[in-house]
């Protein structure tokens, strides 16, 4: 893999030759890919794994995730596909995160890789992405699985907000909604460590996907993580989208368990903050879908380590939006940023001392005809080039909220990194 990639900022459109092929099923995505630098969306042991990068395009400011989608489509235009095997995730293919914030100094991304290896269904198939001023160039090898590094252990520790700060800022958001026309607003909080620069971040990876096997677990520039909830998911004209908010702490046993689930669906705070979140998901796709439908009432999600409310909303696009210009008209939801959306964003920046990166941002995946998965980047942490390693979780505040609790909620949000690292 050593062709050099192109990075694209406003001009200039790259031509890409894709070649999409099957393979003897492959049933293990992450042996494969850079031990340092992976690139991969997985959930439930299926999706796409990259090598190499053919193509890179960064974007920043407001208006990144338009830029995104507006260069992909001339990236898409100016690339000849080869596909034999037409399931999503094959043919021309990009990963991408994106920061939370306008202003954030995190650069949003598009990569392209040299080679995609995918699994779904049972079938599975490689992809070869060459620059056609480059195809003079020897085919690229059917990559290797490599052997996992030496096992490492992490402690994570207090960022620039500790735990007093932290409940510090709750109660300042707390005073503030209750004497301003706010209604939420989403608190994080950051750990952090220092990566050795010999540790193979796939074992992390493989700790995320095993234990978190119903979570898009990912790494897409530095970021890795196992998030539970899908921003939107384009499929051949249907919209698919699940809305997290609201969460308590699994039991420890079968019966403080059915007892936690039961606490967290009653509970009129947790309600509160989920209906939040559902209707701005809701609002932002309204727009696209002539015949967009939620369930009436949240539903408790089960994942190892704590309960979600839970919502899943579906339609059919009328206007030929991509995931991407979803995930635009999406970002920030009600659940990692607040209602309404410009008042809270502002708390935010405010009361976080710190840049949140792409953490909360869209991460996922688009394809050539716009169709991709993206979810929020939750659970999750950025790696920089230097092996500094900052984790991020948060937790949603309205006007009962309780500084003791929603540090508590942090905690458990921590757990799926501090765990995989650790």
């Amino acid at each position: 893999m050593t062709a050099p990639s192109t990075t694209r900022r406003a001009t200039g459109v790259t031509a890409l030759s894709v070649e999409t092929t099957p393979l003897d099923d492959v049933r293990q995505l992450i042996p494969f890919l850079d031990s340092r630098r992976p690139l991969v969306w997985l959930r439930k042991g299926e999706g796409i794994a990259g090598i190499g990068e053919a193509l890179r395009l960064e974007f920043s400011g407001p208006d990144r995730i338009r830029e995104a989608s507006a260069a992909w489509r001339e990236t898409v235009s100016a690339a000849t596909v080869s596909d034999d095997v037409h399931t999503p995730g094959t043919g021309l293919v990009a990963f991408g995160t994106f920061a939370f914030a306008d202003d954030s100094a995190a650069t949003s991304t598009l990569i392209v890789p040299e080679v995609v290896l995918g699994r779904r269904a049972g079938r599975s198939w490689i992809t070869r992405i060459r620059r056609t001023d480059d195809l003079d160039a020897a085919t690229t090898a059917l990559p290797r699985p490599t052997a996992f590094g030496d096992e490492y252990r992490l402690t994570l520790l207090p960022g620039s907000l500790g735990k007093d700060g932290y409940r510090s800022a709750v109660a300042s958001a707390v005073e503030r909604i209750r004497e301003h026309d706010l209604s939420k607003v989403v608190l994080a909080r950051e750990l952090t460590a220092h990566l050795p620069a010999e540790s193979d971040v796939r074992r992390a990876l493989v700790e995320l996907a095993l234990g978190y096997p119903d979570c898009w677990t990912f790494a897409v520039d530095g970021l890795v993580g196992s998030s539970p909830e899908t921003l939107v998911r384009v499929h051949h004209g249907t919209v698919t989208a699940r809305v997290l908010a609201g969460t308590i702490s699994r039991g420890r046993d079968a019966a403080s368990d059915n007892d936690a689930a039961i606490a967290l669906a009653a509970s009129t705070k947790d309600q509160d903050e989920h209906r939040f979140a559902v209707a701005s998901v809701l609002d932002a796709l309204r727009p696209h879908s002539a015949d967009l439908a939620a369930s009436d009432l949240p539903f408790t999600l089960k994942l190892p380590n704590l309960w979600h409310l839970a919502t899943d909303i579906a339609g059919t696009l009328s206007d030929g939006a991509s995931s991407l210009d979803l995930a635009d008209a999406l970002h920030p939801t009600a659940a990692v940023a607040g209602t309404p959306t410009r008042d809270a964003v502002a708390l935010i920046r405010e009361l976080e001392p710190f840049d949140r990166g792409r953490y909360a941002g869209p991460v996922g995946w688009v394809g050539g005809d716009g169709d991709g998965e993206w979810a929020i980047a939750l659970r999750c942490a950025q790696l920089a080039e230097g092996g500094d390693l900052t984790a991020f979780a948060g937790a949603g505040i309205v006007a009962d909220s309780d500084p003791e609790r929603e540090l508590a909620e942090t905690v458990m949000k921590f757990r799926p990194i501090v765990e995989a690292f650790g």
